[in-house]
């Protein structure tokens, strides 16, 4: 193996001829998908990279997808990347990933700045452009939303179940018999209907009336970065209050595991006097004590989905077919934190 791998070195390795590896780089459809798998496992092997400016100058293309989304920090969209990361390779495809830090002037710099050249479509979750900045998407570039700030618009988007998920996780605690239920990590009155937090309410509320039950505001704690402190302050919140609670529905998993401390420091047991449920499926979860039952919400699809999607949209030759808006299903993953050892409830709708 030579230091810096060629074109040829990676033919010879797999038995192919130089074209049949330029066509699994291009991703030609042409190509078997055993040779496809064995080019790209020696490429991985051989240490082989690209030359992504003389492949470009001869296909018009990189061979690099971007991916801009709000914070690597998140563990959510840490764990995205990788999925999508992992859909790309399989397609012969690199990722350059962009941290926009839910700004606006960025979010609209990603959209229309001088990057956009060096790449050849992009993965987009925005956080601080809205519905009514629907028309900053109409751009001639390859693109895929993500998220739910923005529906009905010019491109392919790929989301979650927002809703219903939320609806279907407040009906596992129901199901083994919570009723006072408090949802942390809600919309704060300035937050629109669009974004993750209110859809997420809104499906806890359904939960709720169709067993009857009014919600509570003394139970719904609004506000606050979806992290561990605020799912921490969250319940010291509603222990200074007296409120009584027998179940948390967290949005999402941080907020679910800095819950999770703030009640094993309160000397509170897990589930028996509080089931606690997550959002987001993290790896992290699987391996709290107790550990995190959660929603699923379907990251994987979403990430082979889009990078998908994306493919097509770059390969076009012409004006291609009406946008596409695609929901991944979701699943409830039961774990110990509401009384069940690792068990799954099986995919939603």
């Amino acid at each position: 193996m030579t230091t810096n791998p060629t074109l040829h070195d990676v033919a010879r390795a797999a038995g192919v001829s130089i074209k049949t590896v330029s066509n699994v780089l291009n991703d030609n459809p042409k190509v078997g998908a055993v040779t496809r798998e064995r080019v790209q496992r020696l490429m991985s092997e051989l240490g082989y990279r690209p030359n992504l400016s003389a492949r470009g100058l001869r296909s018009g293309k990189t061979g690099v997808i971007g991916l801009a989304v709000p914070s690597l920090r998140e563990s959510y969209f840490a764990e995205l990347a990788d999925a999508v990361i992992r859909a790309a390779a399989k397609r012969g495809l690199r990722v350059l990933i962009e941290q926009t830090n839910g700004d606006r002037q960025k979010e609209l710099s990603v959209l229309s700045g001088g990057q956009l050249r060096f790449i050849d479509g992009l993965l987009f979750s925005p956080a601080a452009l809205g519905q009514q900045d629907v028309h900053v998407l109409n751009t001639a570039d390859p693109l895929v939303l993500l998220g739910e700030r923005i529906f009905h618009g010019p491109t392919d988007h790929v989301t979650m179940h927002n809703t219903s998920s939320a609806r279907a996780a407040v009906d596992h605690l129901l199901g083994i018999g919570r009723t006072r239920i408090a949802l942390v990590g809600a919309a704060a009155a300035t937050e629109d209907d669009a974004s993750s937090a209110s859809l997420r309410e809104r499906g806890y509320a359904q939960a709720l009336e169709q067993y009857g039950i009014k919600p509570d505001p003394a139970l719904i704690v609004r506000g606050g970065v979806w992290g561990r402190e605020t799912g921490v302050h969250a319940v010291q919140h509603l222990l200074a209050t007296g409120v009584g609670f027998d179940a948390i529905f967290a949005l999402n998993d941080t907020l679910a595991l800095g819950a999770l401390r703030a009640l094993a420091q309160a000397g509170i047991r897990i589930p028996d006097d509080v089931a606690l449920m997550g959002f987001d499926n993290l790896d992290e979860g699987r391996y709290s004590l107790p550990s995190l039952s959660s929603v699923d919400p379907g990251r994987t699809e979403i990430a082979e989905t889009a990078v998908g999607l994306l493919v097509d949209r770059i390969q076009e030759s012409e004006e291609g077919s009406a946008p596409k808006t695609v929901k991944a299903g979701f699943r409830i993953v039961r774990r110990e934190s509401t009384g069940f050892a690792g068990q799954d409830a099986g995919p939603g709708h």
